[in-house]
């Protein structure tokens, strides 16, 4: 394609619109512009500029960087096929802007600099000849950019798999905190729980609200995180919310019905001082609204205590009619969790079974009676028989 006919097609994207306020995609029209208007010293800067934008991200070629835009960057037919929708019209448009994107990135950076050289002096001869180039080729036509849409969404979501939601926005995690299945030791019958209970949400089936109590250090958000890295759990999405973000989550649910992905809304250590105002939004959100609740999610909460509400002796002896009653009402969040699994310390044996384990993991050699005689002294020290304890001792003596 000629270049002032590729800056006409250009031009005419209309389902990737998203791409063209990137600055690396407006620099290349105004460097075809610069060429179209035979401006030889403007095309000469953005040429330059572009090269240095590619590799300053770490791209070697413009096809390369607009691969990483039509996964990375919603669109209307990303989220039309996302959402296993039809339309000819939008497909007939996404095809031809892909097939503009192909040559675009197929055209070979010889084309723009001969284009610049009856546009310049003989002293912009050296420069021209010294400019370095980026690499020509497009890795993606529109069957592979579709298909990437139909096997993995599309945008945030396709590339991450944790998130924080702060402020009414989702910040992506690339490497997020989580261990691995094989990490987690003990308690396997409540990460089964957690875990039947996540596969039911991939499956497509409703799935229940969780809430984890119990004991601290005893791997309560450990389970949570853990979900991520299990077999056959690559389409989950896991979302961190602080108590404090609670009011703003029915937009975050609404945004995530009808993807896709399968998402854990996670809450750590939730607790409620007495008239906590976001107690309320945390109960909308486990009743829901007239809203019916996307089946592609659940929410997992974790906390040390197994009501969520704390509660003093004034509360007892409050000046309501009916104290009993408001207690009542308060400490039965709980029971709108429809899963509630419990974390408690370990016996003695589990606990020192643990402690050889890791032990052993770890290449401490000790008579194991001392071992044993020195991990009970430790626990006495810290405060219960839990994972986060017996981990905490074998690292000590290592």
């Amino acid at each position: 394609m000629e270049l002032n006919a590729l800056r006409a097609a250009l031009r005419g994207i209309s389902v990737c619109r998203e791409l063209t306020d990137q600055p690396l995609f407006a620099g290349i029209r105004e460097l075809l512009d610069a060429l179209h208007e035979k401006n030889g010293e403007e095309a000469l800067e953005c040429y330059a500029s572009r090269f240095y934008v590619l590799r300053a991200d770490g791209y070697e070629g413009i096809g390369d960087w607009l691969w990483d835009q039509l996964r990375y960057t919603e669109n209307s037919y990303s989220r039309l096929i996302d959402r296993g929708g039809s339309d000819p019209a939008l497909e007939n448009a996404a095809r031809r802007d892909i097939d503009t994107l192909v040559l675009l990135a197929q055209t070979d950076c010889d084309r723009f600099i001969d284009a610049m050289k009856p546009l310049l002096g003989n002293e912009f001869a050296p420069v021209l000849a010294g400019l370095p180039r980026w690499r020509a080729a497009a890795p993606f036509d529109f069957d592979s950019v579709t298909r990437f849409y139909r096997d993995h969404g599309a945008g945030q979501f396709a590339r991450y798999r944790a998130f924080l939601w702060e402020d009414g926005q989702l910040v992506p995690v690339a490497d997020p905190d989580c261990p691995k299945p094989e990490d987690l030791l003990g308690y396997e019958h409540q990460r089964g729980m957690v875990e039947r209970n996540t596969r039911l949400m991939l499956a497509g089936r409703q799935a229940n609200n969780v809430l984890l109590f119990g004991d601290g250090g005893t791997g309560k958000s450990a389970t949570v995180k853990s979900m991520l890295y299990l077999p056959g759990m690559e389409d989950l999405r896991l979302i961190e919310v602080e108590k404090e973000n609670l009011t703003g989550m029915p937009d975050l649910i609404r945004s995530l019905a009808g993807r896709r992905q399968k998402f854990i809304l996670f809450i750590d250590d939730l607790a409620f001082d007495q008239d906590d105002r976001t107690y309320s939004s945390m109960k909308t959100i486990l009743e829901g609204t007239l809203e019916k609740r996307p089946a592609n999610m659940c929410v997992c909460a974790t906390s040390n205590r197994r009501h969520l509400v704390r509660q003093t002796f004034a509360d007892r002896a409050g000046d309501e009619v009916d104290t009993f009653e408001t207690i009542s009402e308060k400490t039965a969040l709980a029971e709108r969790f429809g899963l509630r699994v419990p974390y408690l310390t370990m016996n003695k044996a589990d606990y020192l079974a643990l402690v050889d384990h890791l032990a052993a993991q770890a290449g401490v050699s000790m008579d194991r009676s001392d071992l044993h005689a020195q991990a009970m002294t430790w626990e006495i020290r810290h405060a219960g028989r839990t994972p986060r304890v017996a981990r905490q001792f074998v690292a000590s003596l290592s």
